[in-house]
């Protein structure tokens, strides 16, 4: 692929809170995410403006060729125009902050769902419920030793 000024590739695995500095990451740990996948970047990307995006699945890092993460090719003239970054570290930024939002949003929304309890309807999820629950009522069996039971040793 021949050189563009313009474009900036920008990986997954700069996003990831597990690895360090020096192994990769690319943002500050409260703007980086947990498993992060070329989709999440490419939603997150999205949603902080950026329009003039190409994802390129199946591709490796040069540093992480067993990762097989893909990556995202952002225009830099179109980032700026939409968002006002001028750098790639303000575009990675911008992006880890709000992709760690929508992971945070949608453990919250996940929370709340398994509190609220199934649907009207699944049965499915109403069974498995009734079964945890019969289990954790229940209360331990006393177990009698050979003695009360008139067993000898």
């Amino acid at each position: 692929m021949e050189h563009n000024p313009d474009r900036l590739s920008i990986w997954p695995g700069y996003f990831n809170a597990k690895i360090s500095r020096r192994q990769g990451r690319r943002v500050p740990k409260d703007a980086s995410v947990i498993k992060p996948d070329l989709e999440g970047l490419f939603l997150a990307a999205r949603k902080v403006g950026l329009r003039k995006i190409k994802r390129e699945e199946g591709t490796n890092h040069p540093r992480r060729p067993h990762a097989g993460e893909g990556r995202l090719w952002v225009s830099r003239v179109g980032s700026k125009q939409s968002i006002g970054a001028n750098s790639k570290e303000e575009i990675l930024q911008l992006i880890g902050g709000e992709w760690r939002q929508m992971q945070r949003d949608l453990k919250e929304a996940q929370a709340d769902r398994e509190e609220r309890g199934p649907q009207t309807g699944d049965r499915r999820a109403r069974s498995q419920r009734k079964g945890s629950n019969r289990q954790s009522n229940k209360e331990p069996s006393k177990k009698k030793s050979f003695k009360k039971r008139g067993f000898k040793n």
